[in-house]
């Protein structure tokens, strides 16, 4: 045998020619060849960063049938369509300031997205609805009965999808379509067969959305802020017929450069579509909507009957608080558990929390010298200046020099880190969740900033005493929140880190990630927080996932508490002091949140907390943002 042959190599699965076809398709597609494309037993996203954009696609089965693999190819078609046709500076800037109008605005121009690829490519066309048809049986669509339950954004998608394109609607989202089909035909079918002219045009199609949502009785939810910036272009007609020009120019050598079949959208940042649980559309990292999906069934769900501009929360209820509990960490296990605890979580993160470190100093270095003060020199009073003192030894009629210490514009701040302590978490991300906010708790605390860390879940899996409740009460009907929340305070903002520091191991204990109602924990973590004294207060949530609790949802609407969330939300961007920030581990909260970030990986997440604090702590100069229109306070229940 000669030396120089080479030993044969590993047999290949079955499934990877697949992949890379599918990976160098969707490349192609997208205009991208530094696109980076995994595959994972994940839900599908997409993430546009610094360092290029970056797809997730799930896992392809070794036994590829061809209905998954036009699946796969849907979402994959998605993604390279939302890169190469969409852009996220147009969206951002015509994006309405409500959860309803952005939820019908982010799933109409995913649609538009859509439509662009399957007017081209009947490939394209055939995979998306291959892709929408599994969402919407996912999200359980099929089963919708009332008009309540159906996402009014996923049906008016799925009614301009059928004017844009001329296909029909996939089968299991049929129902769901047709239930809001009379209401949305009466206001506005025949201005829905004008959109048709705008498609490629981004920027033209954004604004006749607006006026197609104020026919829906949206219309100030439906961004006033553009139409105002839309008059201000007009100003300078010339630059936006060339701006315009340029805009279709670019649509059109994307949509010219398209060669496979592939098509469908992710939001901006992440845009995911649910493997395990229909995920929906949106972007706030920049507001994009991408895949529509019924966990998004969101406050839009509603007719917007009630008029302009209004802030009622949704009918949210609990039907017993008997059970529920505010607790300390060190009071839900004992001393020597809980440093049992954390000595296992330092070990199984030895590795991240030099990364971490590292970041963390990072952030320290940027807000030590915001805090650094200067002196102002030359005064007639105040601290006498040495350093001035040879000149009146060498000239007496010199008078004295004062100097006084310039006060820094660094204002008094308080941070609260509320943490998803969900079953989803469970493993590695709770993990770097938890180092994560070991260690920026640390640093900030070194620059003098109060941090404080929450984390919440439920006290028992698919409801507790407040099922067991309604079980004896005769299971009324619509009864609101079945399970028994328990919310966990790991570190108080007065508390020193040192003391509180074992806590955190408390979230490596077996059995106490359980389910999570992210509305009621964030409006009580920014009660906590508007409580404190400092002049500043940021909160950020991370989280992995959409509100679910099995009990509640089972019997009330499957979009309960995620419109409960929306509304908390809401009230706390549009009508709270407090700045509101959120990072996603694996999931789209860009959707939910306006100011947000979404990573893939839970490896991420401390250098999205990084980035995110630095770039709010850069603007401590800036003065406090006015709270919009009269002090409202969020109710958790009512």
């Amino acid at each position: 045998m000669s030396t120089n042959q080479k030993p044969p190599g590993k047999i290949e699965a079955p499934q990877e020619p697949f992949k890379r076809a599918l990976a160098g398709c969707m490349r192609a597609m997208a205009k991208s060849p530094t696109l980076e494309v995994a595959f994972a037993p994940e839900r599908p996203s997409l993430i546009r960063g610094a360092e290029g954009p970056k797809a997730r696609l799930p896992e392809p089965s070794r036994k590829l049938d061809r209905r998954e693999a036009a699946i796969m190819r849907g979402h994959a078609d998605a993604m390279a369509l939302r890169l190469t046709c969409h852009d996220n500076e147009i969206h951002r800037r015509h994006m309405p300031q409500t959860q309803t109008g952005r939820a019908c605005f982010d799933a109409v121009e995913q649609a538009r997205v859509e439509a662009i690829g399957a007017r081209r490519m009947s490939g394209v066309a055939s995979n998306l609805s291959a892709m929408l048809d599994d969402r919407y049986a996912r999200a359980r669509f099929p089963d919708v009965t009332t008009r309540a339950d159906a996402p009014l954004e996923d049906a008016l998608a799925m009614i301009v999808r059928e004017r844009l394109t001329g296909l029909p609607t996939p089968k299991s989202g049929e129902r769901v379509a047709n239930l809001w089909r009379p209401w949305i035909e009466e206001r506005i079918g025949g201005d829905l067969d004008k959109l048709d002219t705008t498609i490629e045009n981004q920027k033209a199609f954004a604004q006749f959305v607006h006026k197609l949502l104020a026919a829906l009785d949206m219309g100030e939810d439906a961004g006033q802020e553009p139409e105002d910036g839309e008059d201000d272009d007009d100003d300078g007609q010339d630059n936006q017929g060339e701006q315009d020009e340029e805009r279709q120019g670019d649509a059109q050598r994307s949509d010219d450069g398209m060669r496979t079949d592939k098509a469908e959208a992710s939001s901006e940042e992440l845009d995911e579509t649910a493997m395990d649980a229909s995920e929906a559309p949106s972007g706030e990292v920049d507001e994009d909507a991408a895949y529509s999906d019924a966990e998004t069934a969101s406050d839009a769900s509603r007719a917007p009957a009630a008029g302009r501009g209004d802030h009622r929360g949704p009918d949210y209820k609990v039907f017993s608080r008997k059970a529920d509990e505010i607790i300390a960490a060190e009071d839900l296990c004992d001393p020597e558990e809980l440093e049992r605890l954390r000595a296992f979580l330092d070990k199984q993160l030895q590795n991240l929390s030099s990364i971490v470190a590292r970041l963390a100093n990072r952030l320290q270095r940027r807000l030590m010298a915001q805090q650094n003060r200067s002196w102002e020199f030359d005064l007639e009073e105040g601290m006498l200046d040495p350093s001035r003192l040879p000149r009146i030894i060498i000239d007496p009629q010199q008078p004295l020099s004062f100097k006084r210490e310039k006060d820094t514009d660094f204002r008094d701040t308080a941070v609260t880190l509320l943490l998803d302590n969900s079953g989803s978490m469970r493993g590695r991300p709770i993990t770097v969740a938890a180092t994560c906010a070991d260690i920026l708790a640390r640093t900030l605390e070194r620059c003098g900033v109060k941090v404080e860390i929450l984390g919440f879940t439920t006290r028992a899996w698919k409801g507790g005493l407040a099922r067991e409740a309604w079980l004896q009460a005769g299971k009324p009907p619509a009864p609101g929140r079945l399970n028994d929340l328990r919310h966990i305070i790991y570190k108080s903002a007065d508390a020193p880190w040192r003391r509180a520091r074992k806590n955190l191991g408390l979230m490596m204990r077996e059995g106490l990630l359980k389910e999570n109602i992210d509305g009621e924990a964030l409006d009580w973590a920014h009660k906590r927080l508007l409580a404190r004294p400092e002049q500043r207060r940021i909160l950020m949530m991370i989280s992995d996932g959409a509100p679910v609790d099995d009990s509640t949802l089972s019997v009330n609407p499957g979009n309960y508490l995620e419109r409960h969330l929306r509304y908390v939300i809401d009230e706390i961007e549009n009508h709270s002091p407090v700045e509101l920030i959120a990072i996603g581990i694996g999931h789209d909260v860009t959707r939910y949140y306006r100011r947000a970030v979404t990573i893939v990986d839970a490896e991420e997440l401390g250098g999205a907390m990084t980035e995110k604090l630095a770039e709010l702590f850069s603007e401590t100069a800036r003065a406090p943002a006015p709270v919009t229109g009269p002090r409202k306070k969020v109710v958790a229940a009512r």
